[in-house]
């Protein structure tokens, strides 16, 4: 019996999630038909992955580098579309799967329109569920799509469910490698450099995410979108950290029971598990060694050192528009960092200052969703320049 291609849509191909996908796709081409790859600025990569792929159409966020990708795919047969516009439109394109992996609430929308055609929606955008929670859960239920979770974390947390009711669940563990500042002090934090804070010590990620890890900033993201996916309080999601990176997520049942997944720290595993969902592929990702390992730690992790946890937590139990206000703060709070505008204590500072400032505000749609957002982006960016300010004013009155 023949079995027909499964029908792909990447959002974010061009990123760190999406070109684990393109791998396990080039693994296996005759699997799937690809129907749409969108990019954000790496035109020259997102052409390459549209041709090995004989994808339908490949799109670029950035309009104006549009005709590049037109000469790019020129005799290629894989059309060429720009812009946000272009973007929408490529993810509501039927698919029977779409990777939902651009970064940050960019990808809202995008992902937003996925849903609609009601297939699996493979879900590597945090902030998807953290702004807009309530919004995104009500649109997959409508459609009747399938939501399957990539981050490493959640993903674990899905398989060791195996298929039990979640009625059935005392509490859940996702753990956290603690990042490049496990065992830092607040003096080194403070001192840190972008350079210090991209150095992870076992994931390869792209920045953002992983300026996130050293923040826990990320940790404390996958705590809401956790609660959101499995229907949990906040007392009922745990954080361990966990420095080998081989348990990426716990179930603790209510008979006593403790089952947990464990693999390599490398993307392409919680890839492969939704891609074949609810088979199983082969993946080329190395297996995981328990004697060569040898050990597997686990501490409480440190809201002093780490407050973006606790705010997040915090903005989980407030609800409205709190966790879109954490999500934006902390996305310009990392910009500002990695731009050397705000050292890396500043980052839980900003984020603590749009919460306290807007508070918790109602959200019920897209368009709430989307102006909490862009206040708490205001706000941020308003604490930034502000803070940016009396520091360069404290440093001339030092050299003086």
């Amino acid at each position: 019996m023949t079995v027909s291609p499964r029908s792909i849509t990447v959002l974010g191909s061009t990123g760190s999630i999406g070109c684990s996908t393109i791998d396990l796709l080039l693994a296996e081409p005759a699997r799937f038909q690809i129907r749409a790859l969108v990019g954000g600025r790496n035109v020259a990569l997102l052409a390459e992955q549209a041709i090995a792929l004989h994808a339908d159409i490949a799109v670029i966020n950035d309009e104006s580098l549009l005709e590049e990708l037109r000469d790019r795919l020129k005799g290629s047969g894989v059309q060429a579309a720009g812009g946000r516009k272009a973007v929408i439109e490529a993810a509501a394109m039927e698919a029977d799967w779409t990777m939902a992996a651009i970064t940050g609430a960019a990808g809202l929308e995008p992902t937003l329109a996925a849903t609609r055609n009601g297939r699996a929606i493979a879900l590597a955008n945090k902030e998807a569920l953290v702004s807009a929670g309530d919004v995104m859960l009500r649109a997959v239920a409508a459609a009747g799509a399938t939501l399957l979770p990539v981050d490493s974390e959640h993903n674990a947390i899905f398989q060791s469910l195996t298929g039990s009711p979640i009625e059935s669940v005392e509490k859940i563990v996702l753990t956290a490698s603690g990042g490049p500042f496990r065992c830092a002090s607040i003096e080194t934090m403070r001192a840190a450099t972008p350079e210090h804070a991209l150095k992870h010590p076992t994931w390869s990620m792209g920045a953002k995410i992983t300026i996130d890890s050293a923040s826990m900033a990320n940790k404390g993201l996958e705590v809401i979108e956790a609660a959101r996916i499995f229907g949990l309080s906040n007392e009922q999601i745990d954080v361990l950290v966990h420095p080998q990176s081989a348990v990426h997520g716990m179930v603790q049942f209510r008979d006593g029971s403790l089952i947990a997944q464990l693999g390599a720290p490398d993307m392409r595993v919680p890839i492969a598990n939704t891609l074949a969902w609810p088979d199983r592929m082969q993946t080329n990702a190395p297996r995981l060694d328990l004697a060569a390992l040898a050990r597997l730690d686990f501490e409480a992790p440190d809201e002093v050192r780490f407050p973006a946890l606790r705010l997040a937590r915090e903005a989980l139990c407030a609800g409205a528009a709190s966790p879109t206000i954490f999500s934006a703060a902390n996305e310009i709070a990392v910009e500002a960092f990695l731009g050397r505008r705000i050292g890396f204590l500043g980052i839980g500072d900003t984020i603590a200052y749009a919460m306290e400032k807007l508070g918790a505000p109602k959200l019920d749609t897209l368009d709430e969703v989307l102006h909490w957002d862009a206040e708490a982006r205001r706000v941020a960016e308003a604490f930034v320049s502000r803070e940016r300010s009396n520091s360069l004013n404290g440093a001339e009155t030092l050299h003086a």
